[in-house]
């Protein structure tokens, strides 16, 4: 069934991909008919842009993520307790070692980083290994590892990086829209009801974009604490883990909009109650309920 579900992560990520690339596209050409009334200058531009940003975004995510989170890289030596629950997990998990690194936080979180299992990365703040048993902690490793193992990250990279790219490029539009720039010399050249379609996608594309990269963040978490259990054959520890975590209020400092959804839980305080379409992660409470259902 894992392995089912992995294989399913990876087909998402293919389906995903092409989703988001076509978005752009269709963002571009209409930016560029509302603009001169034809579409190939921007699907052109549109699709130098895909070229250049994603495979950027791709192959440099993993160490933006850990500069911006004030990451350090520790050894054996610096955390033996962590450094040998992370290396049960693995053998358990069948992955390869990840690096390990610590930030100096006191709000209590976690998130895994890395585009393959040969190039992952897990990230614990001060206040989790603070607040956290070593029951509680395994629950944590095994979870971010699960994010590794099930291929989340790279489905995460891939989207915040797409995303990204459609609402700057949706942006651009919106201005244009809103100044009126170049559509005088145009009007007679566009179909008012294509037109209209093209003002309506430049609006909403960017906003259906986020609604599915936070619905497929949502989706994942779930998906890696049922994987956790897996591993550790114990939803106890992950439960508690969970509870600590959410009724700690501090945020974390170097969190970004960007990164949010790699954490175990949201790092922003003031989105932690809010039970919307927006949201990163799914609320706690239904995560234990699943937990406990097992």
């Amino acid at each position: 069934m894992l392995y089912q579900q992995i294989e399913r992560n990876k087909r998402k990520t293919i389906f995903l991909v092409f989703l988001f690339c076509l978005i752009v596209l269709g963002i571009g050409s209409s930016i560029s008919y509302l603009s001169t009334g034809e579409v190939i200058s921007g699907v052109i531009l549109a699709a130098i842009l895909l070229i250049i940003y994603v495979p950027a975004t791709y192959m440099s995510a993993t160490s933006q993520v850990l500069r911006m989170s004030g990451a350090s890289e520790i050894r054996q030596e610096d955390h033996p307790q962590l450094y040998s629950i992370v290396e049960e997990l693995t053998i358990a998990a069948r992955l390869p070692m990840p690096k390990i690194y610590i930030v100096n936080d006191s709000a209590p979180n976690a998130f895994a980083t890395g585009i393959k299992p040969e190039k992952g990365a897990v990230v614990f703040t001060t206040g989790l290994l603070e607040r956290l048993n070593r029951e509680e902690l395994t629950g944590v490793v095994a979870h971010e590892l699960a994010h590794i193992r099930n291929y989340d990250i790279r489905l995460m990279t891939i989207c915040i990086a797409l995303v990204g790219i459609i609402v700057f490029i949706g942006q651009i539009g919106s201005r244009l829209l809103f100044f009126g720039r170049g559509r005088r010399g145009s009007q007679k050249k566009m179909h008012p009801i294509l037109a209209l379609l093209a003002v309506l996608f430049v609006i909403f594309a960017p906003l259906a974009a986020q609604f599915v990269r936070l619905a497929v963040s949502r989706n994942r978490e779930y998906l890696a604490d049922a994987t956790a259990v897996d591993f550790t054959r114990n939803p106890t520890g992950l439960i508690r883990a969970l509870q600590k975590i959410s009724t700690d209020n501090r945020e974390v400092k170097h969190a970004t909009a960007a990164t949010a959804s790699m954490y175990i839980n949201q790092p922003f305080r003031r989105k932690r109650k809010k039970r919307n379409l927006f949201a990163t992660h799914p609320p706690i409470e239904s995560r234990i309920e699943r937990l406990r259902n097992m």
